[in-house]
């Protein structure tokens, strides 16, 4: 296909920003509710607690650095699917979903195992006894109902990798609903529910993903997707394609995981300077997923989009999605920065109605200074998205996993802990490590990306039979 110049050519033909945008828009207002689901939880716990919402967030983050392992796991199956259907063999589709399925309750089942283990963990970041007790609270509840949100996630690459992302965007609609209301009644006891607190966020977090979990299923169990897809005669276990979901998937969901783990520390070092840098960061990050999390939406679309076309053996239009993300998206993040830099004050305000009118301006202050660190590194964060999205819609997933874990540790976490811990330095040379580790880190996938390594790679099996499918 020859190429098109100009912003008309950019936007037409395979590839191009018009297909992408048409997949994306509906997973990023997917995740845009799951933003929104997680500002209303930490919104109404900054009315219950400032411990309170220091200790979900420090909890969430920690829990998450868990459970992120098996979800993004389970969420690569987006790339299985979308090759599958690019190379038209859409009966090993529903097989692959249903060892998701299986692997989704085994990750439960350990993730809820190490809930006893939450309060030893806790003990060690050294915080005040108020924000351990809520730390732990929220970790343990999120530890013990973890099946439902990873097959939640596991259920929903069955839509994404086809590009059928409105059924994705409805359910998730649905589930913001429900742990909206959930949070309402459960975090301060109305309607005759009682007052939970942190318990009853983690719990409206946990049904809702159950309820959208049950959707989902329902859905694949349709006459039309079983008799094209095999949703209900591929139930049977396929250890081998376990294998290869776990050799692929696996180094994905461990960069997840270790990211989100190195936040965690991040949020721990920060804890160690005060609750209110503690509590502006929590709310500086609350605000940066506004942000970031409609970026996964328009990475999920990058993967099923380069793992289709891959699979039809066409890497140079699989290239050309991921040259559109990058223009659409940087356009996007130019402008939420120069909202996060000139608009701090109304961005705060939902948080300061309920606060502490004594303790808030202090937090409010710091809150200020943390949003033009999100502006610039936002431009990187992106970055790292769009081009990370690329490599494992073709299966390299190992690079960024190793390049994730080196960086955290390097630029962001050992320099931060030195400075802080250490120095006495502030919560703003923290900001700058964890700053320095996202720009690093999206320059050097983006120059992973422009190698072209990942032309040649492929996680489906090759069509020997579909009967008898090779080895891992």
């Amino acid at each position: 296909m020859a190429p098109r110049h100009g912003v008309s050519g950019m936007w037409q033909g395979e590839g191009g920003g018009r297909e992408l945008a048409r997949l994306a828009y509906p997973l990023i207002l997917s995740h845009l509710s799951f933003t929104i689901q997680t500002f209303v939880n930490r919104l109404l716990l900054t009315w219950y607690s400032t411990d309170a919402v220091a200790g979900a967030v420090t909890g969430l983050f920690a829990v998450w650095s868990v459970i992120a392992l098996f979800t993004g796991t389970g969420e690569y199956l987006t790339t299985f699917v979308a090759q599958y259907l690019g190379a038209g063999r859409p009966r090993r589709i529903g097989p692959a979903i249903w060892q998701g399925v299986y692997f989704s309750v085994a990750a439960g089942a350990v993730v809820a195992a190490l809930a006893p283990l939450a309060a030893p963990v806790f003990d060690l970041a050294g915080h005040t006894p108020a924000l351990r007790h809520y730390e732990v609270e929220y970790a343990r509840v999120l530890m013990l109902g973890a099946f439902p949100v990873v097959l939640m996630a596991t259920l929903s690459t069955f839509f994404a990798g086809r590009g059928e992302t409105g059924v994705i965007l409805r359910v998730n609609v649905l589930v913001t609903a429900v742990n909206v209301l959930l949070d309402c009644l459960w975090i301060f006891g109305r309607g005759g529910f009682p007052r939970l607190g942190v318990t009853g966020a983690a719990l409206g977090t946990i049904v809702s993903q159950a309820v959208g979990s049950a959707v989902y299923l329902l859905l694949l169990l349709k006459p039309e997707f079983r008799r094209e897809y095999a949703t209900l005669a591929g139930w049977r276990p396929e250890p081998w394609l376990v294998l290869r979901l776990i050799r692929y998937g696996m180094p994905t969901g461990l960069q997840y995981s270790l990211e989100v783990a190195a936040f965690a520390v991040f949020m721990v070092i920060v804890g160690r300077i005060g609750a209110e840098a503690l509590a502006a960061s929590g709310i500086a990050f609350n605000l940066n997923m506004i942000v970031f999390m409609p970026m996964v939406g328009m990475a999920v679309a990058v993967s099923s989009l380069v793992g289709r076309y891959l699979g039809a053996d066409r890497p140079g239009v699989a290239e050309r999605v991921v040259g559109s993300a990058f223009a659409m998206s940087l356009a996007y993040m130019v402008a939420c920065g120069l909202l996060y830099v000139f608009g701090a004050k109304l961005l705060l305000m939902p948080y300061a109605a309920g606060a502490d009118p004594a303790g808030f301006p202090q937090i409010a202050a710091i809150a200020t200074v943390l949003l033009r660190f999100v502006a610039f590194y936002s431009i990187f964060d992106m970055m790292n998205l769009v081009h990370a999205a690329g490599l494992r819609g073709a299966g390299d997933t190992v690079y960024p996993m190793a390049l994730t874990f080196v960086l955290a540790w390097i630029v962001m976490l050992v320099p931060a802990w030195i400075g802080c811990v250490g120095l006495g330095r502030g919560v703003y040379f923290a900001w700058s490590m964890a700053t320095g580790y996202v720009l690093l880190l999206g320059l050097l996938l983006r120059r992973r990306f422009r190698a072209g390594h990942w032309r040649s790679m492929r996680v489906i099996e090759a069509p020997l039979s579909e009967t008898a499918p090779a080895g891992p």
